[in-house]
């Protein structure tokens, strides 16, 4: 499938990517020899194969999951631009 600078033009619009009129042709060339890439792809025979989700069998470690409030209050609401009584102050956007 070969994608033409029109198409390029098309798809920079859509997404509201600004791109140069001279880089469409080249951008064009680029984006064709992905998609010939990707049907490259296509090709390869799968069948029997088990999807994986990494290549090394690994099996993670688990851990207990324990709540906790993680008594960090005072360190995080030191980050805040305004404070009251433990609590983060912010602006009012209803009214």
């Amino acid at each position: 499938m070969a994608i033409d600078a029109d198409t390029v033009r098309k798809a920079a619009r859509l997404s509201r990517i600004r791109v140069e009129e001279a880089a469409l042709a080249p951008l064009a060339q680029e984006l064709s020899g992905i998609i010939a890439w990707i049907e490259q792809l296509n090709e390869v025979d799968t069948d029997g194969v088990e999807p994986m989700t990494s290549c090394v069998a690994v099996k993670l470690p688990m851990r207990e999951d324990v709540v906790t409030d993680g008594n960090k209050r005072d360190a995080i609401l030191a980050n805040a631009p305004r404070t009251d009584r433990g609590f983060f102050v912010v602006p009012k956007v209803v009214e």
